[in-house]
């Protein structure tokens, strides 16, 4: 049985508005957890970046969640994204919403498919090939 995604709203992290799930359902949804002190997620977001470049914003949606509960300062991770992200990043109330998908480590990649269904939920260990792998299967 497939596992319904849990819906949240989240502010941006530059806080000019806030973001619901429910509005991209129908699109494949590509959530990513990370921190600005995490050496993977370091290796892991670039990789995101050129794939959110390149990806069908009509059928894919890309969203980065900076789990502000697990930063050493909050202000690092807003620094992180101004500098390296152009995808939409959100912050994480702490770690509610990273819970709440049940992240064992950061980054973690969740795919949510058309049905809003979690279709693969990767951790910090996967290749970025896995991502792209699990994506290719919904689009």
């Amino acid at each position: 049985m497939k596992e319904q995604a849990p819906h949240f709203e989240l502010p941006y992290i530059t806080g000019e508005s806030t973001y619901n799930l429910e509005d991209d359902i129908e699109k494949v949804i590509v959530l990513t957890f990370w921190t600005s002190w995490c050496p993977d997620c370091g290796k892991d977001l670039p990789k995101k970046e050129q794939l959110y470049s390149t990806v069908d914003h009509e059928k894919v949606k890309m969203v980065t969640i900076n789990v502000s509960g697990r930063e050493r300062d909050v202000k690092e991770g807003v620094e992180f994204a101004e500098k390296f992200l152009n995808q939409p990043t959100l912050v994480d109330e702490g770690r509610i919403t990273y819970d709440l998908y049940a992240c064992q480590g950061v980054p973690t990649t969740i795919i949510i498919d058309q049905q809003g269904n979690i279709h693969d939920r990767i951790g910090d260990q996967a290749s970025f090939l896995d991502v792209v792998e699990s994506l290719g299967a919904l689009i």
